[in-house]
């Protein structure tokens, strides 16, 4: 297993994450006995990221994991769980005040039976609360020694950067990841997101690397999702993301540049994120023990550069206009400069 620093903080990550978003879902997912199994078969293949959040497997993930860690060595696991939607119908059971962040870091630790966290992400932006309160407050549990990193998903480029500034005027700790979703069919984050944890010295977690599924092919052919799998019962959250005409399209178009290469395209897709080192790792979901140890096959494997550039070709998106216009007066800049 290959392994890379959590942007510029001194944490080493393995390059593929163990997400558990379906741990503990009756219908899709997989119950307590199962998602054991699936993290055993992740550690003993030398992952040692394990991603999760409260609201997981309708709130049960973190207490599944919790119980397959007991018998584990707890300092050689990384540990991420995150914080921000609601889970009860207190009115403050939700959002990034001070309140709740101290609150839901409390119960994930319960859940999780650790004493630390070592990466607590808040798990969206929150319109009313301001990062002076949200930062002191994820600072507070840093200083406690409740956490040892912190990270951001799904916030905006601009909100990810006032963050940090918030916390390098208060001399707080800032933001050593961000997690967002990022595939072959999803690429726009590389328009600011990706710059803004760049600048940020901030490294990437891609969720959904395989878009739900979509990309390793079983879904190519179909008008719409077959009955049992995860899009049939999720349809109003993935559809939407992956399943349009440039997802069906991309979908069918790595078959045969997976076929030529003799490799499996779920095995393609995973890796190309990788290729860009800003990612410091893809969060790979599974269902059984067999998916985990496929899924770890990237831990030591790189997509070859023209293979990567094949898969370029296919998921092609239109620049908006102001990353054209940009790229275009960069060039124009820096034509005559050594770099």
């Amino acid at each position: 297993m290959k392994y890379r620093y959590l942007g510029k903080s001194g944490l080493l990550v393995s390059r593929v994450c163990l997400g558990t978003l379906s741990f503990g879902f009756k219908n899709w997912g997989t119950d307590a006995q199962l998602s054991a199994r699936i993290i055993s078969a992740y550690l003993d293949g030398g992952g040692n990221f394990i991603d999760t959040a409260n609201i997981y497997g309708g709130g049960l993930s973190e207490g599944i994991i919790g119980d397959a860690l007991k018998e584990r060595q707890r300092d050689k696991i990384i540990l991420a769980t995150k914080c921000f939607f609601r889970t009860g119908p207190e009115p403050n059971t939700k959002g990034l005040s001070r309140k709740n962040i101290l609150e839901a870091c409390e119960a994930s630790l319960k859940a999780l039976k650790t004493d630390y966290i070592d990466l607590f992400y808040c798990h969206s932006p929150d319109p009313h609360t301001s990062y002076e309160e949200t930062m002191r407050a994820f600072n507070d549990l840093v200083r406690q020694g409740k956490v040892r990193y912190l990270g951001c998903s799904n916030l905006p480029s601009w909100q990810i950067v006032k963050a940090n500034a918030v916390s390098a005027r208060l001399n707080l700790e800032p933001f050593a990841c961000g997690q967002y979703m990022y595939n072959l069919i999803n690429r726009d984050i590389e328009r600011e997101i990706l710059p803004a944890l760049q600048d940020q010295g901030m490294g990437l977690i891609c969720w959904s690397p395989l878009a739900g599924g979509m990309l390793s092919g079983k879904y190519v052919g179909q008008d719409q999702p077959a009955e049992g799998s995860r899009f049939s019962f999720r349809t109003h959250v993935d559809i939407p993301r992956f399943w349009s005409e440039r997802g069906k399209r991309i979908a069918e178009a790595i078959l045969p540049i997976a076929k030529q290469a003799g490799e499996p395209a779920w095995k393609l897709a995973l890796a190309w994120p990788l290729r860009d080192k800003r990612v410091a790792a893809v969060a790979a979901g599974a269902t059984n023990e067999e998916q985990v140890r496929n899924n770890l096959l990237l831990g030591d494997w790189d997509l070859p550069d023209c293979l990567w550039q094949e898969l370029n070709k296919i998921a092609f998106y239109e620049p908006d206009y102001l990353t054209s216009f940009i790229s275009e007066n960069y060039r124009g800049i820096l034509e005559d400069v050594e770099v």
